[in-house]
């Protein structure tokens, strides 16, 4: 009997146990709107409400320079020397590579580069812009990449180096007197090399004087510092035509001259060494008396003396 109230007992103590265990997983299964009074979970709702998502795509969306205040903007007036600036310094870039090879950009490209070099000063230097403001700090220095001073520094560096100034006029708007001479001079020859390109035999006699006109000519004027890059690459080309292609010479007046000195040069270390011969040669012919002979002759004298 005693056994069985135990029993009894145990089998109670586990139903209980198993109906709580019941009770807690139905209430985690069960949906939030199932749920009421404190038994209820506050889970947050998935959906986004419409005017917030509307704020979120607005943000994504957003452009900078929306947000920044008036004072801080680019006005108009530098805007638009922002466009001429693009406009010409594609335009002068484009040049530059279209007549690369050969070089002819001193002769081709200067209009592009006097326009570029007119919109940037008006950027770094005019003050016509509305509120007397220069156009400077905000389009060339406002940032650290300075784009645009680095963009024109770049090209400037390369129409320095190919010294293109030097090939124009006081004005650096046309070609000078002197370069066009060159041009001219240059054209004859290369015609005379067309004339002649099958038979170069008689292209390095006939057209032996207008080559050589044209050397002199080059030489002047690498003298007076009077060179661009697009004579020189010319003048180059035309060199190797004559020399390697056509294997003509030029003699030149300087040659008799370097000959002489050469050959005086050679000889005169056998100058100086014959020279030292005949020296040494010399001096073992002179006679030279001995002193007991001397002494002979006065032992002699005493005796015819005495006797």
């Amino acid at each position: 009997m005693e056994l069985l109230t135990r029993l009894t007992f145990v089998s109670a103590c586990l139903f209980a146990e198993w109906a709580v265990t019941f009770i807690a997983v139905a209430n985690c299964s069960s949906s939030p709107s199932e749920m009421n009074g404190d038994s209820a979970l506050k889970l947050p709702s998935a959906d986004i409400p419409v005017a917030q998502k509307s704020t979120l795509g607005s943000f994504y969306s957003l452009s900078l320079s929306s947000t920044f205040p008036e004072d801080l903007e680019v006005n108009e007036y530098c805007t638009e020397l922002l466009r001429i600036y693009g406009q010409r310094y594609v335009t002068f870039a484009n040049c530059l590579v279209t007549y690369a090879r050969p070089v002819r950009v001193c002769q081709n490209c200067y209009t592009g580069f006097n326009s570029l070099e007119d919109i940037y000063k008006n950027i770094s230097f005019d003050k016509s812009a509305p509120g007397n403001v220069s156009c400077h700090d905000s389009l060339m220095r406002s940032d650290r990449l300075m784009l645009l001073y680095t963009l024109f520094i770049k090209l400037d560096e390369i129409w320095t180096s190919a010294e293109c100034k030097q090939c124009l006029n006081e004005d650096q708007d046309a070609l000078s007197n002197d370069t066009l001479y060159f041009m001219a001079t240059l054209n004859q020859s290369l015609s005379c090399f067309e004339q002649y390109q099958r038979n170069h035999t008689e292209l390095c006699k006939d057209c032996k004087t207008s080559y050589k006109r044209l050397n002199e000519v080059y030489g002047r004027m690498e003298k007076n510092q009077m060179l661009c890059i697009d004579l020189e690459d010319a003048m180059n080309m035309t060199q190797h035509l004559w020399s390697k292609n056509f294997r003509c010479l030029l003699p030149r007046e300087e040659t008799v001259p370097v000959i002489a000195v050469s050959s005086f040069m050679l000889f005169l270390p056998i100058i100086f060494y014959l020279s030292s011969f005949l020296h040494s040669e010399q001096k073992k012919r002179k006679l030279i008396h001995p002193k007991r002979v001397k002494s002979s002759s006065s032992l002699m004298n005493i005796q015819d003396k005495f006797s």
